[in-house]
């Protein structure tokens, strides 16, 4: 049989462990009441980043979000003047391309500049030269490209330099879609590539469903 002292012990444990679920219990609730009170349930996520947009790409075509309908999309913001986030972002690209194989092929990779007094037509399609055929390349007027990145909660601004030009300071994350164009999540920089492959294989397997 249990002693006093011992059943006294029982009744405290069990009194904590009611204690900490109460807590848990408490904090879900309180957090599901803020995202219902603000609209937002996890199942909108999808609905917070991402949406239409106007660009011109290097080839000198106009095209909108409608155009990567279909397929899984990743959208990246940077500039050709970058010294080191954006080519080693899209050669990180590339090596994903060619390490997916033949699933490459249902993906498409979107550069979108954010400097179109430098990143010319002309500019970025000799820029993409030095990555896998099938990253393309866009820009568009200021108004186009701030809508954009806005929408897809991005920033970038414009950072003079002393030799009187400027450099870009800018989101480096890979922003995925599924074929629907819904965003499903982010690739960041410098992510391992066995991490960044899983990510994208979940993308191009949710995509065919």
């Amino acid at each position: 049989m249990l002693d006093a002292s011992s059943l006294l012990k029982i009744v405290r444990n069990i009194a904590w462990v009611g204690v900490v679920v109460a807590l848990v219990a408490f904090g879900l609730g309180y957090w599901r009441a803020n995202q219902l009170q603000s609209g937002n349930s996890p199942a909108d996520v999808s609905q917070l980043v991402g949406g239409p947009f106007e660009l011109t790409d290097s080839k000198g075509r106009k095209i909108t979000e409608k155009d990567f309908l279909g397929r899984p999309l990743l959208v990246f913001f940077g500039f050709t003047h970058c010294p080191d986030v954006c080519p080693t972002t899209l050669f990180e690209a590339t090596t994903w391309l060619k390490a997916l194989g033949s699933d490459a092929d249902r993906l498409q990779v979107l550069f979108v500049s954010v400097d179109p007094a430098r990143d010319t037509q002309e500019l970025l399609d000799t820029y993409l030269q030095a990555f896998d055929s099938r990253i393309r390349a866009a820009t568009g007027t200021k108004a186009q490209i701030d809508a954009m990145v806005q929408a897809y909660k991005a920033t970038y601004r414009f950072v003079p330099t002393s030799a009187g030009n400027y450099t870009v300071d800018h989101t480096a994350l890979m922003f995925m879609l599924d074929s629907r164009g819904r965003f499903v999540g982010t690739i960041d920089y410098h992510e391992k590539q066995e991490v960044a492959l899983q990510k994208l294989k979940r993308l191009i397997s949710i995509s065919s469903l």
